[in-house]
This record gives C-alpha cells, sequence and structure tokens, in this order.
C-alpha cells in the first residue's frame, strides 16, 4: 500500500481543515453544496465496498461536505451517512487488530491505516455531535408533548437517533479497547484522539433527557467508554477536569457520573479517579461557590450519591472536602454531612473498629453534633434526619445516646417547623430502637437504680475491705527482713566452731530456687542462707543468682532472697507450711478473680440503669415540649406530634396518657389530614390490641379505653366519642367487644362498678354512629340500669339515660321530609322508670342525685310523647313530698288536697338538700320546657304544614293537568311562588305562637312553675337566711333558666341576676350566674345589652374558676357576635398574663380565633389594647 504525501491531524475547530495547515498536513480542497451530496455518498459506498475502510482517503472532502451544511441536509441523506460511516468504522476495527498484531507492518501501512483511523473517527464523531445537538435544539426526543413528530419521523424513515447512539458507541468502545499505540510506533496515543473519542460522550451526556430511565442502555454504554479511556489512554486529568466542568454547568449529570464513577472504582479499579474528583471539588473556593448556586448543588448531588455507591472510597477521600463545612453555602455543608453520615452507616460501624477506625468515626460524631446547631435551619434539618439513620441502623454508640438526645430536645424550640419535624422524627426513632428497655418510666426506673448503685457501693466497700485485709508477699518480705539481715550478718562472720548444717544446691537453679524458697517460708532462714551462698557461685551468670561478683554479699544475697520470695511461688506444699496455712498470695489468684468479675459487672449494670434512667428523664423533657405543638398551625408538626405520643405510649411512660388524651380535641380539625392523623392513632392504640383469641382481644381493647376515661372531662369524653363512632361508621369494632359491653353492663361478666359505668358510656358512644346498638336493647338498659337499686348508683343510671339519648341524637333530617321524629308512647317502660328514679331519690340526701335527675328529665323531653305531663307528674310527686317533709318538721298534718305553692311558706323549716333538689328540678324542668317548644314542637310544626302543603300542591297539579295541560308549566311555577311566601308566612306565624306561649302561658297562675318561683325568688333574695353555697347555686342557676322562659320576667328580674353575680361571696352562685347570663345573652340580647360591662366584670373576679367560666362564655358571645367587639375586649387579653396556665391557654385560644374572624388585625388591636393603662388590676396580676 502506497502511503499518502499527507498526514491527517485532528482539527482544534472544523474550519481548520478548510485552511492549509502547511506542507504534509491533509487540507480539504472542495466542500460540495448540500443538494449535490447524495452522489457523492453513493460513490463513497461504492468504494467502501470495493477498498474497505481505506475508502475514506478519497472521499472525506464528501463526508466533510455533510457535516459543514448538516442543517440544510435531508433527513435521508444524514440517516444514510450515519449508517455509511458505522459501517466504515466497523469494517476497520475487525480489521486492526490483525493489522497491529503484523510484525511486519510497513511505516506506509503504518500511516495510511493511522490516517483512516482519525478520519473515521473524526467523520463519525462528527456525525454523533451533529445529531445530539439537532435532537437538543429540534426537541426531538422530549420537548413535544405530542409526540406526533418522533412517531411520524419513526414511521417513514424508521430511523430513531435514541436507538443508535447505544450501539455507536458500543462500536467505540471496542475499537479503543485495541492496543491503538501501534499505530503511533508503540508511544502514546495522542491527546487530541482520545478527546475526539471521548467528546462525543460528553456531548450525549449534556442531553437532559440522559438521565430518564429508557436511557439507561446508552448511559452505560458512555460508562464503559470512558472507562476503556481511563484505563487505556490516561484520561483521568482531562476526565477530571470535564467532570468537575460539567457538573457546575449541567444540574442533570451529578447522578450520572456518581453512578459511573462507582462502577469505575468497583469493577476497573480506578479508586484514583475518586480522590481526583474529590480533590478537585475540595480545592475550590468556598466564596466561590457560594456565589454559584447552580454548579453547587451539582456538585452536593454528586457527592451525596458517590457517599451512597461507595462511602469506603470516599471515606479515604473524605480529608480534601471538610474545609466546605465552614463555607457559606448550606448544600455543600448538606452533601458533605450525608457523606459523613453514610460512613457512619457502612464503613465506621460496629464493635469490632480499630483504634484509628474508632477515632475516625468519633471525630465524625463530633462534626454531626456540632452542625445540629447550625446557623441554617436547612443543615440542621438534615443532620437531625441523617441522625434518625443512624439510630434506625442501631449505628450510634451508647455513650453518645444522651448526648444527642438532648440535642434533638433542645430543637423542639427551633424556629424552623422543618427543623422541630425532624426534632421530633428523630426522637421517636430513638424511642423505637432504644437499647434499655420495653418500660421507659423514671418511676419505674429509679427504685432499681437506688437499689443497684446502693449494692455496688457495698461491693466496692467489701472489696476495699479484703484487699486491706490480704497481706502480699512484699509486705510479708519487710516484715521478715530485719531477722534475714541479722541472721546474714551473724554468717557471714567467721566461724565461731559451730556446726552448721550441710545442703547442697540442686541440679537446675530452678529446682535450688524452689528449695530455697520452701526454706523461707518454714522460716528456715539459716539453711536458705547458706543455700543462696552455694548457688551465687555455682550458677554464676544464671537467674536469679546473677548478682555481682564483687561487691557487697550480705546485699546480694538479701536480694536473691527477696526476689525469690515476692516473685516466685511455684512448688510450694501444704504440708510443708508450718501450721498447714497456704500463702496469701495464693489465697488471691483464687479468691480475688471471682468477686473482681462481680464487681465489673454491677457497675456495668448500674450504668446500664443511670443510662435508661437519664434517657428516660430526657424523652420525659420532650413530651411536656411535642404535646405544645399538637396546636401549632404547621398540619406536618401536628401529625409528627401525634405520631411521637403513638410511639410514645409503646414504652409505657406515663406522660404519653396525658398526650393521647391532649390529641383528643384534634378530632374536631378542619384540617383532613389532621383528623386522619388522630383517628389512625387511636386505631393504632387500641384497636390492634394483643391476645390470643378474639375474647381476650376484645378485652384488652375495652380495658383501654376505659382508662382514657378515668377522670376524663365532658370534652374529653365527647371527642372520644366522635372517634369511637367514627370506628363504629367503618365497621371496625369487632362484634365481641361490643358483645363484652353488654356482658359487664349486665354483670355476666366478673367487673368492678367503674367498669360497669364505662361499659354503659362506650355503648352509648357506638349508638351515635349505629344507634341500633342501643335501640335493639333497650329494654335491657331500663330493666338493669334504671330498676329498683338505681338509688345505689346514680352515676351508672346518669350513663345509661346518656346512652338511651343517642336514639334521639340522629342527624336532624333535611327540610321538607316526610319522617316523623322517632318518640316513644307515654306509656313506655322507661319513662315509669325514669320517673319512679327520679321521685324515690327526691328525699334522700345525696350529690349524684341533680346530675341524674337533670339527664333523666332531658331524656324524657327528647323522646317522651306528652313530656310535659311526665315531668309536671315528677314535680307534683317531689313537692308533695316536701310538703310532707314540711309538716312532719312543723308537726302539722297536710290537707290531701294541698297546694304546691304553701312550700314558699317556712320553706326555711326543711332540710337543705330537699330544698336544693326541689330548686334544681324547677329550673331543669322549666329550661328543657322552652328547648322542647323551640326546638322539638316548632319542628314538627314546620313537618307538618309542609306535608299538607305537598298534599295540596300535588292535587293542585294533577286538577290543572287535566283542565289546561298546554299551561301546565306556568301554573305550577306561579303555585310554587305562592307556597313560598305562603311557607315564609307560616315559619314566622308558628314562630309567634311558640312565643307567645313561652310568654303568656308558662309563667301564669295557671301554671305549675307560677308556684315555685316565689320560692326561687326567697332564696336568691335571701342570702343571709339560705346560706348554704349548694342551695344558692342551685337556686341561682334556676333563676338563670326560669328567666329563658319569659322576656318580660326576664327583663324584670335581670337587676337581682347581675347584683347576685357581682355581690355574692359565693364563687359558685358567680360561676352559675356567668352560665346563665351568655345563655339570655343569646336569647334576649337586646335585654342584656346594658348589662354588657357587668359580664366583662368577671373577667376581673379573684376566683380562679370563675375567670374561668367567664373567659369561656366571653369566648363564645364575641365569636357569635352576640357581644360587640369594643374597647372592653381589653380585659380578655389582660388574661393573658393571668398566673393560672389554663386560663392563658383559652385566651390565647380566643384572639386566634378572633384573628381568623377579622381580617383586619392590626386596626382591632388598636382598639384592644389601648384601655391597658385603665385596667388597674393588671399590674397586680402580672
Amino acid at each position: 500500500m502506497s502511503s499518502p504525501p499527507w498526514e491527517f491531524h485532528l482539527p482544534l475547530a472544523p474550519g481548520d481543515l478548510l485552511r492549509g495547515g502547511g506542507p504534509g498536513r491533509y487540507a480539504v480542497q472542495e466542500v460540495l453544496p448540500a443538494p449535490e451530496l447524495a452522489a457523492p455518498l453513493a460513490a463513497f459506498r461504492a468504494a467502501f465496498r470495493a477498498r474497505g475502510a481505506l475508502a475514506v482517503l478519497q472521499h472525506f472532502d464528501s463526508l466533510y461536505s455533510l457535516l459543514h451544511h448538516f442543517r440544510a441536509v435531508g433527513a435521508a441523506v444524514k440517516e444514510d451517512a450515519l449508517e455509511l460511516m458505522m459501517q466504515v468504522v466497523s469494517c476497520h476495527s475487525n480489521d486492526l487488530p490483525a493489522i497491529l498484531g503484523d510484525s511486519g507492518l510497513s511505516h506506509a501501512d503504518r500511516t495510511a491505516h493511522l490516517n483512516v483511523l482519525k478520519m473515521n473517527c473524526y467523520l463519525l464523531t462528527g456525525l454523533v455531535e451533529a445529531f445530539e445537538m439537532e435532537t437538543c435544539k429540534s426537541g426531538l426526543v422530549e420537548l413535544d408533548p405530542s409526540g406526533k413528530n418522533k412517531k411520524n419521523h419513526t414511521k417513514v424513515s424508521g430511523f430513531s437517533w435514541e436507538e443508535e447512539r447505544e450501539p455507536l458507541i458500543r462500536l467505540l468502545t471496542q475499537l479503543l479497547q485495541l492496543d491503538l499505540r501501534r499505530l503511533w510506533s508503540g508511544l502514546v496515543v495522542e491527546e487530541e484522539f482520545v478527546s475526539l473519542m471521548t467528546g462525543s460522550c460528553y456531548r450525549i451526556l449534556e442531553n437532559p433527557s440522559i438521565g430518564l430511565q429508557k436511557h439507561r442502555a446508552t448511559r452505560e454504554a458512555v460508562t464503559h467508554l470512558l472507562a476503556a479511556a481511563l484505563v487505556h489512554y490516561d484520561h483521568m486529568f482531562s476526565a477530571t477536569l470535564k467532570i468537575t466542568q460539567m457538573l457546575q454547568h449541567f444540574e442533570h449529570v451529578a447522578p450520572v457520573f456518581a453512578q459511573a464513577v462507582s462502577l469505575w472504582a468497583t469493577e476497573y479499579g480506578l479508586k484514583s479517579m475518586v480522590g481526583e474528583l474529590l480533590r478537585e471539588i475540595g480545592q475550590k473556593c468556598p466564596q466561590d461557590l457560594a456565589r454559584d448556586a447552580a454548579g453547587i448543588k451539582g456538585y452536593a448531588v454528586f457527592i451525596t450519591e458517590l457517599a451512597e455507591q461507595i462511602p469506603a472510597v470516599v471515606l479515604s477521600n473524605m480529608s480534601v472536602l471538610l474545609r466546605h463545612l465552614d463555607g457559606e453555602n448550606y448544600l455543600m455543608r448538606n452533601a458533605i454531612l450525608a457523606a459523613v453520615a453514610e460512613a457512619l452507616l457502612k464503613v465506621l460501624n460496629g464493635d469490632k473498629l480499630e483504634e484509628a477506625a474508632r477515632g475516625t468515626r468519633d471525630q465524625f460524631l463530633d462534626i454531626l453534633q456540632a452542625h445540629i446547631c447550625d446557623i441554617s435551619g436547612f443543615v440542621r434539618s438534615r443532620v437531625l434526619q441523617l441522625f434518625t439513620r443512624i439510630v434506625q441502623c442501631k449505628a450510634l454508640p451508647l455513650t453518645r445516646f444522651q448526648s444527642v438526645v438532648s440535642l434533638a430536645v433542645g430543637r423542639l424550640k427551633d424556629k424552623s417547623v422543618v427543623v422541630v419535624k425532624n426534632a421530633i422524627q428523630l426522637l421517636a426513632a430513638f424511642l423505637s430502637n432504644n437499647p434499655f428497655s420495653c418500660k421507659l418510666s423514671c418511676a419505674d426506673l429509679v427504685e432499681p437504680l437506688k437499689k443497684e448503685v446502693q449494692k455496688l457501693q457495698e461491693m466496692r466497700n467489701q472489696h476495699r475491705a479484703t484487699a486491706a485485709a490480704t497481706i502480699t508477699p512484699e509486705e510479708e518480705w519487710e516484715a521478715m527482713l530485719p531477722e534475714i539481715r541479722a541472721v546474714t550478718q551473724q554468717l557471714l562472720q567467721p566461724l565461731q566452731g559451730e556446726e552448721e548444717e550441710v545442703l547442697e544446691v540442686e541440679e537446675t537453679a530452678e529446682s535450688t530456687s524452689e528449695r530455697i524458697t520452701g526454706l523461707l517460708r518454714k522460716l528456715n532462714y539459716k539453711g536458705a542462707i547458706h543455700l543462696t551462698q552455694k548457688a551465687l557461685c555455682h550458677f554464676q551468670g544464671l537467674e536469679p543468682f546473677s548478682g555481682p561478683k564483687e561487691g557487697n554479699e550480705e546485699a546480694t544475697i538479701l536480694d536473691v532472697l527477696k526476689r525469690l520470695y515476692t516473685g516466685l511461688c511455684p512448688g510450694e506444699n501444704t504440708e510443708d507450711t508450718p501450721g498447714g496455712s497456704s500463702s496469701p498470695m495464693t489465697k488471691d489468684v483464687t479468691l480475688e478473680e471471682q468477686p473482681q468479675t462481680d464487681l465489673v459487672k454491677q457497675e456495668m449494670l448500674v450504668q446500664y440503669l443511670q443510662d435508661a434512667y437519664n434517657f428516660s428523664v430526657k424523652i420525659t423533657e420532650a413530651l411536656s415540649l411535642v404535646s405544645k405543638m399538637m396546636y401549632e398551625n404547621s398540619v406536618s408538626v401536628v401529625q409528627e406530634a401525634i405520631e411521637f405520643f403513638v410511639t410514645v405510649s409503646q414504652f409505657s411512660v406515663p406522660q404519653a396518657v396525658l398526650g393521647v388524651r391532649r390529641m383528643l380535641p384534634l378530632v374536631w380539625s378542619k384540617e383532613p389530614g389532621i383528623k386522619e392523623a388522630v383517628l389512625n392513632a387511636y386505631r393504632r392504640l387500641y384497636l390492634s390490641p394483643s391476645g390470643d383469641s378474639e375474647r381476650a382481644r376484645a378485652q384488652s381493647l375495652v380495658r383501654s379505653l376505659s382508662l382514657i376515661m378515668v377522670d376524663a372531662s365532658l370534652g374529653t369524653i365527647q371527642c372520644l366519642e366522635e372517634i369511637i363512632s367514627e370506628f363504629v361508621q367503618k365497621d371496625e369494632i369487632k362484634p365481641a367487644v361490643i358483645q363484652l359491653l353488654w356482658e359487664q353492663f349486665t354483670e355476666k361478666s366478673q367487673c368492678s362498678l367503674l367498669e360497669r359505668r364505662a361499659a354503659v358510656m362506650l355503648l352509648g358512644m357506638m349508638a351515635r354512629g349505629k344507634p341500633e346498638i342501643i335501640g335493639s336493647n333497650l329494654d335491657v338498659l331500663v330493666t338493669v340500669g334504671l330498676s329498683e337499686k338505681v338509688c345505689e348508683d346514680y352515676r351508672l343510671a346518669q350513663e345509661v339515660c346518656n346512652a338511651i339519648s343517642k336514639l334521639a341524637n340522629n342527624p336532624k333530617p333535611a327540610l321538607g321530609k316526610k319522617n316523623a321524629p322517632f318518640r316513644l308512647p307515654q306509656t313506655h317502660m322507661l319513662f315509669g322508670s325514669l320517673s319512679e328514679a327520679v321521685s324515690k331519690g327526691f328525699a334522700q340526701p345525696s350529690g349524684d342525685w341533680v346530675p341524674f335527675m337533670e339527664v333523666a328529665v332531658t331524656l324524657i323531653y327528647q323522646l317522651a310523647e306528652a313530656a310535659e305531663e311526665i315531668c309536671a307528674h315528677i314535680l307534683q310527686a317531689c313537692s308533695q313530698q316536701a310538703l310532707e317533709k314540711l309538716q312532719e318538721a312543723d308537726g302539722q298534718k297536710a290537707e290531701p288536697g294541698a297546694s304546691p305553692s304553701r312550700v314558699s311558706d317556712g320553706a326555711s323549716s326543711l332540710p337543705t338538700f330537699l330544698l336544693m333538689h326541689l330548686v334544681s328540678l324547677v329550673g331543669q324542668v322549666a329550661l328543657q320546657q322552652v328547648v322542647y317548644l323551640e326546638e322539638s314542637v316548632s319542628t314538627e310544626l314546620r313537618r307538618r304544614r309542609m306535608l299538607r302543603e305537598e298534599q295540596k300542591a300535588k292535587q293542585h297539579s294533577e286538577g290543572s293537568t287535566k283542565k289546561q295541560r298546554p299551561q301546565s308549566t306556568g301554573n305550577e311555577t306561579t303555585m310554587e311562588e305562592e307556597l313560598g311566601l305562603v311557607g315564609a308566612s307560616a315559619d314566622d306565624t308558628e314562630a309567634e305562637l311558640i312565643r307567645s306561649i313561652c310568654e303568656t302561658e308558662l309563667l301564669d297562675g295557671k301554671h305549675l312553675f307560677s308556684a315555685f318561683v316565689p320560692l326561687v325568688l326567697k332564696i336568691c333574695n335571701n342570702p343571709g337566711l339560705y346560706s348554704d353555697p349548694a342551695l344558692s347555686a342551685a337556686a341561682a342557676l334556676t333563676l338563670g333558666k326560669v328567666c329563658m322562659i319569659s322576656s318580660e320576667f326576664c327583663d324584670s328580674h335581670l337587676r337581682l341576676l347581675f347584683t347576685m353575680m357581682e355581690k355574692s361571696t359565693l364563687p359558685g352562685v358567680r360561676s352559675n350566674l356567668m352560665v346563665a347570663a351568655g345563655d339570655l345573652a343569646i336569647r334576649f340580647p337586646n335585654l342584656v345589652e346594658p348589662w354588657t360591662p357587668h359580664l366583662y366584670a368577671r373577667l376581673r373576679d379573684p376566683c380562679q374558676n370563675v375567670r374561668q367560666t367567664a373567659g369561656l362564655v366571653m369566648t363564645h358571645l364575641i365569636l357569635k357576635d352576640m357581644v360587640k367587639v369594643k374597647g372592653q375586649v381589653s380585659e380578655m387579653a389582660a388574661l393573658l398574663m393571668d398566673p393560672e396556665e389554663a386560663i392563658v391557654g383559652l385566651a390565647q385560644n380566643f384572639f386566634s380565633e378572633l384573628s381568623n374572624k377579622y381580617k383586619l388585625w392590626n386596626s382591632f388591636l388598636h382598639f384592644t389594647f389601648r384601655p391597658y393603662s385603665c385596667v388597674p388590676q393588671l399590674k397586680g396580676s402580672g
């Protein structure tokens, strides 16, 4: 093959080939016009078939012209050119292994194939870039929402650039995997060629759609091509610069490069690539990065995802990144902290870490803990999330538990909602994964802790005493030394004719040492010294007889004897020891090891209990903070708080019950997410009880629900009722639970009195969702709950009445419905039992009779036909008993037909409780009579009227249709309009009728109420005579109830009512009258309006209960617009500084609701706080 007279040099820019680069360099001779490219392309194809890849040497200009006019060339020509070039490169790639393996390759052939390789690769990569740019600009792949262009294009030509990219990249990869250095005479492949091959890869990665799942194969092909360039062509430096540059400018490439670098490090062993990239990022100036928000986001995502995939490799290069933790941009801090957390989770985890790894782990944990208090809320939030993962994976050392929990509790007060939310999640994770106990009650832990601490102290004292009593060999030697020294000095003097014991040395130094030690323990000092002297001469240089040859002989002997006695104790026998006692050293070995082990175990136990107690204290502290967050404005924080208390409840923390109760009112939230969170919380806490059988699970559920109702307020009961009714409507409460409740109520199942009450209450709650639960067992309720034993437990009877009342509490039917209200006949056994129970208990002193009576009277008016007759009978029976008691007290006999009006004469001689019962009964009947007329009677009149009007309309419509069918539509419209006017007028007529009954009939001399009004007024007007607090409070409340009947009566007695409210010394009277005044303000607003200052005055009452009652009443009146918002509302603002927390919460809730009601809040504040200087009590209360 003849070598061409030129050499092809890869241009820096396409235009460089149009200009002659000098002698011996190839230059394009002619750029063909776009319309004429088809024929040269066909000629190139023919030449390729004839000569193979070498054909490009003569036809390069044709393909270059196509690249030059790429936008103007037709799609078919471009596609043919791409297909042809792929064939050419593939052919050359297949031929190159044989060519490169030919040892006799001439210089001319080598140069020719090198030019062919460069030309073909230049043209093919040029087409790749051209197609890629065209795709990005035209939106052929992703930007056309309809997809019509793509579909039509594919349908016409069958060409899809997306499908062509992957095989093309694999072809280039195959080419790079060859040993192309032989074409460069065995030298390094020129950098321009490597950049040419990899440039197309980077161009493809710049396409934003490359990250989609459908392009996964293309990404993998690009990754392997770049790996070939890195492994075989020293592309690392260029790749590092290019990747960091793309990360800075193309946000979407960060996950792609993270996956690619991970692959290079694991499959190709290119771990140094990770270090180069991280070092390049780490050397970026933090101030410059702070100004480049887009670029820093790419770096952050890259670091985060790379750490997730190859944490060990990233860990080895982490030091170059830590400087950015002091930078301004929070994204980079978050990324590095995430990388630190991944290292802790996947590398620095476990108990068998080396000392260096443990130090790195502690350093990283210190970094994370420090950034919990980062200046950026996003960083604080992210660190809390990372700690949550670490805790969930059990990667946090126990020594760090207390410090991290303390930091998390501190973040509960953070100003950022997201931080607070994540702090709650972290604390929940700590609870779920705590290593201490399934029970974290401080009360349960403090006693065992004290007990074990005391035991540890005793063990330590005992150990000290044992250690003090034990004589060590050194101490024994010191005691023996004076005598041994004296014997030594005596023996070293010249002999005075005494015959000494002849002792010979043993064969070895060890056996001789044992013999000398035995002689010392037998107190044979002379023998030991003589033997030592001989041994020093016989075993010179051997231990322990390696003493100096010259010097003080006495010191040498004593030194040898000391070392033998204190440091060597083998070979002694018990029988050789005087008295049969063993050495103290032997005792230490046998007796001290076990106590020492027990002491260590005890110290570990105490430390465990101490850590558990400290953890419990912090969780308890967190409970009080989280419970206050349940009423935050942020829905997510409220949901996390609810979830937290569900988690805490599983660990028997006593305060958790308070949180579970506190979340109850949230069931009324207008936010669906919060309401559903409460329902799910109670569903998890109570509807999934433990137990082997259905019966056991039912018992567990009933027991849990009953605990909530212990000492629960009325509001708590109502909230729980809403939740249980929701569960019943969705059939989430099993029939076995309802069956068990009935068994407890009827005492078929053994239970306490409190459990019976709870069973009735739960049945009533369930009946709200399904009234048939009570309706089908009404006779059982009456027979068992309202039997002759009702006087023994009025509270049970009261709950029975509440349960039965659910039959009347069904949602009101829509206007126009024909269904009659649910009523029971007057002769039903329920009303007989109620009448008997009320009358029978009237004359008995019981504090529970009045609440039962109120519920019973209410139930009669709700369910009974002719309820007023039943209650009149009860009033007559009770007043008759009062008359009999009065006659007994006065020693007189009453006439059989005595009038009840005589009760007011000499009433002071009646027992106080009897008078209070009578007054309370009168007030309740009066109030329920008004409610019965205003609601039940009015609704029934409206229903009957509408039925009549509907029947008349139907008859009129039928008659009109028969007479004039064509004009029926117009007649019906006119008729409906007339009926509408008639209906509106009728409503007014019915309301006026009921109003006249209340005003003129209920309190006239013919009605029963008139007989008791003088008695009520007498008690109210004579507080000195009737000084009993309960009686005075009952009379005051009854006065307010009677005032509800008639506006005339109300107007004439308002002065008495407000005078009592202001002057009474009894807080119960003032509270009752405040409630009554609130009701009167709604019923007769015009009458009460002049007395508004007296209502506000109760907000400054010295009694806490009165202030709280007044706050509740005024809140309702103001929010319902029954009292206008004026300057006097500043009295409500004064409650914000009340010493009682409950009153402060009430005032805060009032202003929160008021701010939602009045959007012009700033102008309202002016009127609210302007009178502050005029409130003298404000300084004192503050």
